[in-house]
């Protein structure tokens, strides 16, 4: 297992240059000039390469990989060009309430989807299963800006129950936090939930036909036995996979919900950074999603041999 991690780890490190590589070529690619934005339309020409000269966007773009490379071995991501902010900082700052925020989702989607799943396959013709599969069509086909929104009308502007948008900090206000935190969280949790109940529906009927259910109901064990100690855990090796890659999708994609929710998260500052052209900003960003992604891919694999034994690395 130690090895197998070790060279998982390697993996992750060329995976991430890679990432690192083609999202600073794509950045270098798009249209618009930082130095420009920064000065603003009535610039001269010759302000805007005396800028772009101190931003060191006037060498050639290779170079300036190699320099940004360098500077992340020693740990440093660089300021931003807009603010003059230490991205790292930055992103160390924005990357809990992220986190915070694809963590409550998870649990919601998770709390959603396992019952819902669960029920849908060992009662397939029974009104919960049909709601479960109601609810599973609708959720995948709702946008999650529109269930923001349709949120936000409900319990913000006609019941007025939660606040509309914001953020709390945790340490100034534990129960104001938790009210920012829920609107945001309910909205990414049921399309996150939607998606996992057709997942845990599929994996848990597929173990219900293996023989050694059948085995172990002629044995005369319980159903309820059954279901948690043989069923389940079969089927967990599918779901685990689907909620890893749910988990490292919401680090990198609550974009939109950040803006709605103006929920001040690391997709929020990646928005920002896009719009202003903002280099250093916009690849730490990318980095750390990155490195979200391959970190959680890793614990998947880990989780793989624990719930099923049968598994060797």
């Amino acid at each position: 297992m130690l090895r197998f991690i070790v060279r998982r780890l390697l993996t992750t490190i060329l995976v991430i240059l890679g990432v690192t590589f083609i999202s600073f070529l794509i950045i270098h690619l798009v249209p618009g000039d930082p130095a420009r934005i920064m000065l603003g339309l009535n610039a001269t020409e010759e302000k805007v390469a005396e800028v772009q000269r101190a931003m060191g966007l006037d060498r050639p773009f290779i170079v300036q990989y190699g320099n940004w490379l360098a500077d992340l071995l020693r740990g440093n991501l660089g300021e931003s060009f807009i603010t003059g902010q230490s991205v790292t900082q930055a992103v160390v700052e924005r990357l809990p309430r992220t986190l915070t925020l694809a963590g409550a989702a998870l649990v919601i989607a998770l709390l959603i989807a396992l019952p819902a799943g669960i029920i849908a396959a060992l009662r397939p013709r029974s009104p919960a299963a049909y709601f479960a599969t109601i609810f599973s069509q609708v959720g995948v086909s709702i946008p999650d800006f529109w269930m923001g929104i349709m949120l936000i009308l409900l319990f913000s502007l006609t019941l007025r129950w939660l606040p509309p948008s914001g953020y709390a900090p945790f340490s100034e206000s534990p129960l104001e936090w938790l009210r920012h935190l829920i609107l945001p969280a309910v909205t990414v949790g049921i399309v996150s939930g939607s998606v996992l109940t057709r997942f845990v529906r599929s994996a848990m009927l597929e173990a219900l036909h293996q023989d050694y259910v059948r085995t172990a109901r002629a044995k005369g064990i319980s159903e309820r036995h059954v279901v948690l100690r043989h069923v389940l855990r079969n089927a967990m090796i599918p779901i685990v996979t689907v909620t890893g890659l749910q988990l490292a999708g919401l680090l990198g994609g609550v974009v939109i919900v950040e803006v709605i929710f103006a929920w001040p998260g690391l997709g929020r500052l990646a928005l920002d950074a896009v719009q202003r052209r903002d280099y250093p900003m916009m690849q730490g960003a990318v980095l750390f999603v990155a490195l979200a992604f391959a970190l959680v891919n890793l614990l998947v694999d880990i989780l793989y041999a624990y719930l099923d034994p049968r598994i060797k690395y």
